[in-house]
């Protein structure tokens, strides 16, 4: 009887969804139960750009606070990753640079937009056995968190068109070797859907 009700069950819930609806469902649930990666992104405006904007991506020398020592370029590395499926023309400084700087690259190139990021606050906790062996420290163990943030700039007239903030954080689940920049891509490829007005997918 028992397995006749589960069985009704599962035929009723596959009428209703179907499978990659409910496995996004279950991905959004066990993300923002911490067992898998999360971010939370804010973004001032709601405007949306042209597919066919050039896109010019840099990011800040600034260096995040705390303990954790991602990659110079990092943020602009993986915003280009997540900017290339969805805008065709875009191109990424080589290292990070000054807003003026950016600024005055991407207007060389002609390009219509600067995307310029920074990485605001990272923090690397233990999580495999070496980062153990290095710090030792019971209260370093947990999931690795993030922050970064974006100015999307039209070159042009310099006019700020929007700004965001992305809040990474990852899952009890995934955080195994990983690093707060590990986490970026998700959300940055998710930013660049919504400058088209795209749905997460």
């Amino acid at each position: 009887m028992r397995s006749l009700v589960l069985l009704l069950a599962v035929l009723a819930l596959g009428g209703c969804m179907n499978v990659s609806d409910m496995g996004e469902e279950a991905r959004y649930h066990m993300s923002d139960a911490g067992l898998l990666d999360h971010s939370d992104s804010r973004r001032v405006n709601n405007l949306r750009i042209q597919p066919d904007s050039f896109i010019y991506i840099a990011q800040g020398p600034f260096a995040p606070p705390g303990t954790a020592e991602p990659r110079q370029n990092v943020v602009a590395e993986e915003a280009f990753k997540g900017f290339i499926e969805y805008f065709p023309m875009v191109r990424r400084a080589a290292g990070p640079e000054g807003l003026d700087a950016a600024m005055g690259e991407a207007r060389g190139l002609g390009a219509h937009y600067l995307l310029y990021t920074r990485f605001a606050n990272a923090d690397d906790r233990i999580g495999n056995s070496d980062e153990w062996l290095d710090q030792e420290a019971v209260d370093r163990l947990g999931i690795d968190s993030g922050v970064i943030q974006i100015m999307l700039i039209e070159t042009s007239t310099r006019y700020l068109i929007d700004t965001a903030r992305i809040k990474s954080r990852g899952g009890l689940l995934t955080f195994h070797d990983n690093r707060p920049e590990d986490l970026l891509g998700p959300p940055l490829a998710q930013y660049a859907r919504s400058l088209l007005g795209l749905s997460d997918q």
